[in-house]
């Protein structure tokens, strides 16, 4: 397999989209599963292939579809995907067309189907022949509101009607890479002095005292502090929850659904006093918030348990504060995981409303009176978002919308809304209660 240059990498490349195309898996998850490449180099391009075959999948299948003269096999999907990848190198690639039709021909050697080799040669060299022509067809397949399902683009525009367009081309854009800085061991203007010594552009995120964004992505290896804790990655977006909640020293605090662990550790460099418990029902997901608080050297009690059955793992003390970061639809964060606007399907939103609200009604008795609960998703859909609280407060007349002066995002009837892409963040949703 690694007779010529670059075939591991579209090899491994080719396995993971079989995985999520076919099997309906996680990119994610299918990414953490495998072993990284040795050559770092070939490990990149792997991820580069695996991302923007899922984020251009419409433009690529329409391609496709043009140049094939008659309709794969069904037990030919691996020829597709190398296809795909074939087309991704040629069409929004500067890898050169030499290279990007030879390795995806002895990638369908590589699968054991020899007589798909002629097939993707003919394909691609067609493809090369007729560019021009099909340019037309490119940029049309390529508009955003083509790059999504149907319904998903139907669910952004009722959500955001004078603002969809602008959402689905976010969800086509690269994700930044955000760091979080541990003030409590280096200032951030320190850190970003620091990643100009190490040659490493990047700048501070508006709203948020301890983000920046790199100019481009790095391997956490290169970056300095990274393993003696004083830097982490995580979206700007996500690193609003813990100022919004504001701990005193001292206090108890719940943080539900907590993996991988980024919440809750940002919530203890800002105040490394707070006994913190940390719950996540996936037993290896838990595991990630562990190797998270290790890295950074911060204390928490962690349990892998159904937040919403408290009777599992709650010692019977009220908590004075609870971060609720629940499982949604992750509709805010598809620029970064472009996977997803092929794996949902129509009824997830509801369905995941369902379960929210679930949570809520199972953590909200364990909140002391007083004390502040902080709702969040990253989906930029209402069912997930205001729908919820608003069926909460209607149910419960303890509860009520607590003060929130933030000047990022958007208000809501009950809380704020980021939208992708604003102010270079991902989408999320938070709405503060208080319990009176």
């Amino acid at each position: 397999m690694d007779a010529e240059p670059g075939l591991r990498a579209r090899a491994a490349a080719l396995e993971v989209l079989r995985q999520v195309l076919c099997g309906g898996r996680s990119l994610g998850r299918c990414l953490e599963a495998r072993s990284a490449l040795p050559d770092r180099r070939d490990e990149a391009l792997a991820r580069e292939i695996c991302f923007g075959v899922l984020r251009r999948r419409s433009s690529l299948a329409h391609v496709l579809d043009v140049l094939l003269r008659r309709q794969l096999a069904a037990d030919d999907s691996d020829v597709e995907i190398a296809l795909l990848i074939g087309l991704y190198q040629l069409i929004y690639t500067r890898i050169s067309p030499h290279a990007a039709v030879s390795t995806s021909v002895s990638l369908a050697r590589h699968l054991g189907k020899p007589r798909a080799a002629p097939l993707v040669n003919g394909v691609l060299r067609n493809f090369l022949r007729r560019r021009g022509a099909l340019s037309a067809g490119i940029a049309r397949s390529g508009r955003p509101e083509r790059s999504h399902p149907r319904w998903l683009v139907d669910a952004v525009r009722r959500a955001w009607p004078a603002r969809w367009r602008e959402i689905l081309h976010a969800n086509d854009a690269r994700a930044p890479m955000t760091l979080r800085v541990n003030t409590a061991r280096v200032g951030r203007e320190r850190y970003l002095d620091r990643l100009r010594e190490h040659a490493v552009e990047a700048w501070p995120v508006p709203h948020c005292e301890q983000a920046i964004t790199l100019a481009r992505p790095r391997d956490v290896s290169e970056l300095p502090g990274f393993l003696s804790g004083e830097v982490s990655v995580q979206d700007a977006a996500a690193q609003l929850a813990a100022p919004l909640l504001d701990p005193a020293a001292g206090a108890r605090v719940l943080d539900a659904c907590a993996a991988p662990g980024g919440k809750t550790a940002h919530l203890l460099e800002r105040c490394p006093s707070l006994e913190l418990t940390a719950v996540d029902v996936d037993r290896e997901r838990a595991g990630r918030i562990e190797g998270t608080l290790a890295r950074l050297g911060l204390p928490a009690r962690v349990r892998c348990a159904d937040a919403a059955s408290p009777g599992e793992w709650w010692d019977g003390r009220e908590f004075h504060h609870v971060l609720l970061d629940v499982p949604c639809s992750a509709t805010g964060v598809i620029r970064r995981h472009p996977d997803l606007r092929w794996l949902r399907r129509p009824e997830d939103p509801e369905r995941l409303a369902r379960r929210q609200s679930r949570l809520l009604e199972g953590t909200w008795p364990l909140l002391a009176r007083g004390g502040t609960l902080l709702y969040a998703t990253c989906s930029i859909l209402p069912s997930e978002n205001d729908d919820v609280i608003a069926r909460f407060l209607a149910a419960h007349r303890d509860a009520r919308v607590g003060p929130n002066h933030a000047i990022w995002g958007i208000a809501t009837g009950h809380g704020r809304q980021v939208l992708p892409g604003d102010d270079g963040m991902d989408g999320f949703y938070y709405a503060l209660l208080v319990k009176a």
